[in-house]
């Protein structure tokens, strides 16, 4: 699409292609006055409101500050050398789990679905096991494991993204909440962010009305193809993109950032470890929000506000991807000292045994029961248990129950980890 992007060594601009005449707009709407007397005055009146219609993202002009185009070019190294250095790592596997985890965590939290690491991950054991987690919360954040997971996996390798595949994400995001009836649906209804929960009158955000969103999804998924911007910044703008035509009655802002993890896969900057950028933004929320307000200017794409809004917008999202790679990094430190530990304690442990076999996947599943574990590490359900009850004696694992009737082993030195990690969303 277009010509590569070319530096100005005059203006210190990183510029691309632009789309003459492109307009954001709002569209003036009457809400009709509700007639349930049940509701206050405030509640049931009608009023005008504005809705908005952002511009089309394909053919678009961008243009990125000298100083935004140095934040999105460390961003990009940190966060390449960060997954390349995982690979050498035995346990890549087990501490991409564990992140991918944490940003679901993350993720969920942003939008008031709070659940401890602990609790999590006994809740994600218990449905293993095939029990009932009996937590709706939990369910809600496993939810968004269970998206993120085969968004990154699916989509990251599919020759392009579609509006089915964006929808077949927001599915599996509600399948079983109390949302389920709205799960992959394009909303047919005005929704609105802030002010009152029956009318837009006083809402802080008024996204594009129903009948124009099907048009900027596609529009969306075609500039997710495309590879003219650096990774970085076409993950923030896309997200912003995203959370401004605010789809879906619910479940917007988790959908939408799995859409970051999806790009950054698919331009190759991650291939292995995903940063918790969610993570960043749950403890820069006020900046976050912020952030992508800023990108909602009006008028033309070529304005000085537009430039500078989202210019704002992509320095902070680069800036949170840098912070992301350092939380990782300091978490996967943490995970490789346990592991020594864990060594220490053992003594001597044969190589190609359960007992190693186990301390490898233990990073990434730190409540398993013994028949969970044996289908990780491929052994028998009896070396399995032996091996479970040296690590037991070891101080490694200590038995838990999960639900009524479940026995499992929780490895505590790792849910402490991710718990610590986890804390920082109130730091």
């Amino acid at each position: 699409m277009g010509d590569s992007p070319v530096l100005d060594p005059c203006s210190r601009i990183w510029c691309f292609r632009e789309q003459e005449g492109s307009l954001s707009k709002l569209l003036r709407r009457r809400w009709e006055a509700a007639s349930d007397s049940g509701l206050s005055r405030r509640d049931r009146r009608g009023c005008e409101y504005q809705a908005y219609v952002p511009d089309r993202l394909v053919g678009r002009r961008f243009r990125l500050d000298g100083s935004v185009a140095a934040d999105v070019a460390e961003a990009e190294v940190a966060i390449a050398s960060f997954s390349n250095a995982a690979a050498v790592l035995a346990d890549t596997e087990a501490v991409a789990r564990l992140l991918l985890r944490a940003e679901s965590v993350a993720s969920s939290h942003i939008e008031g679905l709070v659940v401890g690491g602990r609790r999590l991950l006994r809740a994600e054991a218990a449905r293993a096991m095939g029990a009932a987690v009996g937590d709706v919360t939990a369910e809600e954040v496993l939810g968004n494991i269970e998206a993120m997971s085969w968004a990154v996996e699916f989509l990251s390798s599919a020759a392009q993204v579609t509006v089915e595949e964006l929808l077949e994400v927001h599915r599996r995001l509600l399948a079983g909440t109390r949302h389920a009836e709205h799960a992959g649906q394009i909303r047919t209804v005005q929704n609105w962010i802030g002010g009152s929960s029956f009318n837009p009158c006083t809402a802080v955000f008024v996204p594009a009305p129903p009948e124009h969103i099907r048009a900027l999804l596609e529009d969306l998924c075609a500039f997710v193809a495309d590879d003219d911007l650096p990774a970085v910044a076409q993950a923030a703008i896309a997200h912003a993109q995203f959370e401004t035509i605010h789809p879906f009655v619910d479940g917007n802002g988790r959908t939408g950032r799995a859409l970051i993890q999806v790009i950054l896969r698919r331009r190759g900057l991650a291939p292995r470890v995903l940063p918790p950028v969610s993570l960043v933004l749950a403890t820069w929320s006020s900046s976050y929000i912020d952030g992508l307000t800023a990108t909602r200017y009006r008028g033309r794409a070529d304005s000085t506000a537009a430039h500078e809004g989202t210019n704002r917008w992509i320095a902070l999202f680069a800036a949170a991807c840098r912070r992301a790679v350092g939380d990782a990094a300091a978490f996967e430190e943490q995970i490789e000292r346990i592991e020594e530990r864990w060594r220490a304690a053992l003594g001597r442990v044969r190589t190609g045994s359960a007992v190693q076999l186990l301390l490898g996947v233990l990073p990434g599943a730190p409540i398993v029961s013994v028949t969970g574990a044996a289908e990780l590490i491929r052994r028998s359900f009896q070396a399995t248990n032996q091996a479970m009850t040296r690590l037991e004696a070891a101080g490694v694992v200590r038995q838990v129950n999960v639900g009524r009737r479940n026995r499992a082993y929780e490895a505590t030195d790792v849910i402490d980890a991710f718990t610590d990690l986890e804390r920082q969303l109130v730091s």
